[in-house]
């Protein structure tokens, strides 16, 4: 049996989904998967994408793109509401951001990586978060294309964390530090 604690009064009730107001903010945050190749984290990048605001998806190299029904399934639909675009090649994106004035940051753990928690974004930030395949990690090529390097600091015996999970504390420690983009309020 499932007893509903009463604070103040007041049932603390499960919302459905329907009952769900999305804010509409939307936050100058791209980020650019590249050979990010299992789907099931494609999918999970887009339901974050979605969750926190973030203003696009760009993919490259073996990263798959929708429509698919494997990254639809993951994603729950969010690439419908997630602007996203594919390219070959991620230096395309890079230029591009870059020349739109957005801090190119690469999420992965290096000689000269900083620690996300310690990480502050100057005012006014536009960010494209750049994050790599499963195994291999960010490319070499985009390290020495970004700005910085973040991580997160792993206190366990791995040394790494599932993709779409990284991508997920970082946006949200990101878009902390965001402004919303007024144009898309």
């Amino acid at each position: 049996m499932v007893t509903n604690v009463q604070k103040n009064g007041q049932m603390n009730v499960q919302l459905a989904h329907q009952d769900h107001q999305a804010s509409g903010q939307q936050f100058p945050l791209v980020l650019l998967a590249h050979d990010v190749e299992v789907h099931l984290n494609i999918g999970s990048l887009f339901r974050i994408a979605d969750a926190l605001g973030l203003e696009k998806i760009c993919l490259s190299g073996k990263s798959p793109a929708p429509p698919n029904p494997k990254i639809r399934r993951t994603s729950r639909a969010c690439e419908q509401f997630v602007a996203f675009e594919y390219a070959s090649e991620p230096m395309h994106f890079v230029q591009h951001y870059r020349a739109a004035g957005y801090r190119i940051i690469s999420l992965e753990i290096s000689s000269q990586s900083r620690d996300l928690s310690d990480f502050r974004l100057p005012p006014d930030s536009r960010v494209c978060l750049i994050l790599g395949a499963e195994n291999a990690g960010v490319s070499q090529a985009l390290l020495d294309a970004s700005d910085e390097a973040v991580h997160i600091t792993m206190r366990g015996q791995n040394s790494s964390m599932n993709v779409a999970n990284a991508c997920a504390i970082a946006c949200y420690q990101l878009v902390q530090q965001l402004r919303p983009n007024a144009t898309h309020q």
